[in-house]
């Protein structure tokens, strides 16, 4: 068994600390980012990616980040067509329930769904255009 010194322990407990410290921030950064995913649309056919981080001042902890859609449906001549945009999630506090708005091609669209067993389900609403139903999932 290895005894410790004062000096050596000192240094012992400050390593140890050190690591602490970073493995803390390592996963408190990790909690502040997510990834989503997702598709819309009569059959699907659109698909969504974003990658969203909380600002640390933001007292809503309200996750934002670039949006891109791809239209992956088989009637695309000159390859898929993407749109690009921003997107704003809030997530409940027991992770049951997703809010989100997203922003592209001039629409301003808002998502409202409830977790079902991997992902989230639910109504996107775009103004003067029928709902469709959007499945989100987040990595």
């Amino acid at each position: 068994m290895r005894r410790f010194t004062p000096k050596s322990w000192a240094s012992h407990m400050k390593s140890t600390c050190v690591l602490l410290v970073l493995v803390s921030l390592a996963t408190h950064a990790h909690a502040q980012a997510l990834r989503l995913f997702g598709y819309f649309g009569d059959l699907g056919e659109w698909e969504m990616s974003a990658d969203v981080a909380v600002n640390p001042s933001d007292r809503a902890k309200e996750f934002r980040g670039p949006l891109l859609l791809r239209h992956t449906g088989v009637c695309t001549q000159d390859g898929p067509e993407e749109k690009s945009g921003d997107i704003r999630v809030k997530l409940s506090e027991s992770r049951s329930d997703l809010q989100a708005t997203l922003k592209f091609d001039g629409l301003e669209c808002r998502f409202s769904g409830r977790l079902s067993s991997d992902r989230y389900t639910g109504p996107m609403s775009c103004p003067d255009r029928r709902a469709k139903q959007l499945n989100v999932w987040l990595k």
